[in-house]
């Protein structure tokens, strides 16, 4: 078996798969991305085939002098064939072509492709079968999601089984926008066959959420007002924007991680029992409780921008130092804000949200604070800080996946003195075997037309809907963020946004 890679023009043809002679390795110049296994008799080959108009860098479905892309073709291979430049497929063997759209970028180069390599090394890619299916993954700026879309409708879609694609976030600036790329991509592909990807949403925490709490007894009861007092997600990154300086201008903190990753966890969170796992009973449930948010309000909300730092001989860049960001730009890179869900399960409960990048350390995790224990007797006798001692649950999506829960003990000795100790699931030491990266369980759901970790059109939009209020207040009144140093825990005004909610940011993620 083989992974074909050929040119766009020839993908154009819905029933021809034949590249031309032009070939280049540019962008697979890093990997050494031949592998034989003799165990499985299998070959994995990578061949990249550009347009004769331009080099390997354009991302279309659209011929012309622009059009170019890769198609990645799984075709048959005989045990004893020879190392051929490609490979023909039989006319009457089934096959699943996936087409990457953009497949020069750095997410086909660092995420995609060695995606498709491990899912093909453990044998996950689909083989048999009579369908000619094909999934194509928009690895492109949202402007041209539209164009590649309908081109690959009218010249690429299987005639004969399933045609599914794949698109990558941003969805939009605000309900509006989105509104309107939903309204254009459907119609060219009904709702069924559009698979909007969060890689948040195959971590392998996030995965493990609803195990968490729904087969769990000891968790469930607990899961609500009576007994949780806040919660907190928290998104941070110890780098700035590298190099992405003109994207982050046009999208900011909010809409490249809170609306999307933070949102979509939080409804996993805080969601209700499912009538069952099938994905539309989940995705109703996330919806419900996407709507049950209120919109937020700019007086709940902290923004930040990191400035420049050094620490001896060696300086940080501040935001504004990128190229291609404008000097006086007001583009948060931090964000703090706290919401509400209006149910019955969560009222009253303030949610922190939390995301920034230059910050002290790279973490993605949830925090849930339980209440005081009524009444209690240590605090009284032995003088315990009732507020630190109250228990925590830590879910840490990464890095060094955990799951540990903070209560109170007694030290050793003749003396009454409390400690605070973890019980402590670390997935390194109970589960030492290496985890799939989140794009290899995303694409094989789609592969699968699995998509409870895929987001629905209404979800987007009830998504949005918590947002852009606050996004045109931002923009209409130039609210300027307050700034923080490179590799500093964030602004010093989200401290304050914290203690007005009564929320205890102590740990803030970084201690542990």
């Amino acid at each position: 078996m083989a992974l074909q890679l050929g040119h766009c023009s020839s993908f154009l043809e819905p029933n021809s798969f034949k590249p031309e002679a032009l070939t280049t390795k540019r962008f697979l110049s890093s990997w050494g991305f031949q592998k034989t296994s003799s165990v499985q008799h299998k070959r994995f080959e990578i061949r990249a085939s550009a347009s004769n108009v331009q080099p390997l860098n354009a991302a279309s479905l659209q011929a012309g002098p622009t059009a170019n892309v890769l198609d990645a073709e799984l075709v048959e291979t005989p045990d004893n064939e020879g190392s051929s430049p490609f490979l023909e497929t039989e006319k009457d063997k089934s096959t699943l072509s996936i087409v990457v759209v953009g497949a020069s970028g750095d997410l086909a180069r660092k995420k995609i492709f060695p995606a498709l390599f491990a899912l093909f090394y453990e044998d996950h890619l689909p083989q048999a079968g009579r369908q000619s299916n094909r999934l194509f993954y928009l690895a492109i700026p949202p402007d041209v999601f539209v164009d590649a879309t309908r081109c690959a409708k009218h010249r690429a879609s299987s005639e004969n089984g399933w045609t599914r694609v794949i698109v990558e976030k941003p969805f939009g600036r605000d309900t509006e926008s989105s509104r309107e790329l939903t309204r254009t991509l459907k119609q060219y592909l009904t709702e069924d066959q559009i698979f909007r990807i969060d890689h948040q949403l195959g971590e392998e925490l996030v995965e493990n959420l609803l195990v968490l709490r729904f087969s769990n007894l000891v968790f469930e009861p607990l899961w609500s007002r009576n007994y949780i007092r806040s919660v907190q997600l928290i998104f941070s990154e110890d780098f700035g924007v590298e190099g992405r300086g003109r994207y982050f201008e046009n999208y900011g903190i909010i809409r490249d991680i809170m609306q999307n990753h933070l949102l979509q966890i939080l409804s996993l969170f805080a969601m209700d029992t499912p009538v069952s796992l099938d994905a539309e009973d989940i995705r109703n449930e996330k919806v419900k409780v996407l709507r049950s948010i209120k919109p937020v309000e700019l007086k709940d909300v902290v923004v930040g921008q990191y400035k420049r730092h050094c620490e001896g001989n060696v300086c940080y860049p501040a935001y504004t130092d990128d190229p291609t960001v404008s000097n006086d730009s007001l583009t948060p890179t931090f964000a703090a804000a706290t919401m509400f869900i209006n149910n019955s399960r969560w009222d009253g409960v303030p949610i922190m949200l939390i995301a920034g990048k230059a910050l002290q350390s790279k973490r993605a995790e949830i925090r849930v604070q339980f209440r005081h224990v009524p009444g209690n007797l240590y605090n009284r006798n032995s003088g315990t800080d009732l507020d630190k001692a109250t228990n925590e649950l830590v879910l840490r999506i990464q890095p060094e996946e955990a799951v540990y829960l903070k209560v109170n003990n007694k030290v050793p000795g003749l003396g009454m003195r409390l400690d605070r100790s973890d019980l402590n699931l670390l997935y390194k030491s109970r589960y030492p075997r290496e985890f799939p990266d989140a794009y290899e369980r995303l694409l094989l759901d789609a592969m699968k037309g699995e998509r409870r970790s895929f987001i629905r059109s209404d979800e987007l939009e009830a998504a949005w809907a918590v947002f852009t209020p606050l996004l045109k207040e931002l923009e209409e009144k130039k609210v300027v963020p307050e700034l923080y140093s490179y590799g500093s825990s964030g602004p010093v005004g989200v401290h304050y946004l914290a203690a007005e909610h009564n929320v205890r940011l102590g740990d803030f993620g970084y201690e542990d």
